[in-house]
């Protein structure tokens, strides 16, 4: 299903034109560096440190060999700017229908209001969605993260559901 997406794509942003294409294991630094370029992911560990690279590398290895997984990145002018990672959910709910969800988006500080995180969740919405039969486009955001909820409103997203987490240790 999500391996059928036709990727490349050339996305439309206020910036200009972008490419978005699957992640390769080539992307790993640039994706780490993407995660760590965020005040909430940093401060949850995710600091880009040398020592973390192998925990990413198999993070990576596995969402790109898991069936319904894919992790997705924005290039322009030959630089990764932006990243996501996608999953179909098939589920029960809502007459047995299938959701996509959209994890870790990220677009580097230095690219945002250009458009490209708009143009990757148009993307999604407009094309993914439909591709993999899913009827619901759904994400979390963390509570601390404002400027995004704004951002997802703008979009469409509604708020419709307050999410929980439990840490496990591993």
């Amino acid at each position: 299903m999500i391996d059928e997406l036709e990727l490349p794509a050339e996305l439309s942003a206020r910036r200009g034109a972008v490419q978005l294409r699957r992640a390769a294991t080539d992307d790993l630094d640039v994706v780490m560096g993407l995660l760590s370029d965020d005040p909430v992911s940093s401060g949850r560990g995710d600091v880009s440190a040398a020592q973390d690279r192998p925990l990413y590398a198999a993070a990576l290895d596995r969402t790109l060999a898991a069936a319904g997984n894919d992790l997705l990145v924005v290039e322009t002018d030959g630089r990764v700017v932006g990243t996501m990672q996608l999953t179909v959910i098939p589920g029960m709910a809502r007459r047995g229908s299938t959701r996509l969800l959209v994890e870790a988006v990220r677009v580097a500080s230095t690219e945002r209001s250009g458009g490209i995180g708009g143009a990757m969740m148009t993307w999604v919405a407009e094309v993914a969605a439909p591709a993999v039969g899913a009827s619901i486009v759904q994400l979390t955001s963390d509570a601390a993260r404002l400027d995004a909820h704004r951002f997802y409103t703008r979009l469409g997203f509604v708020d419709s559901h307050v999410g929980f987490k439990l840490a496990v240790p591993r």
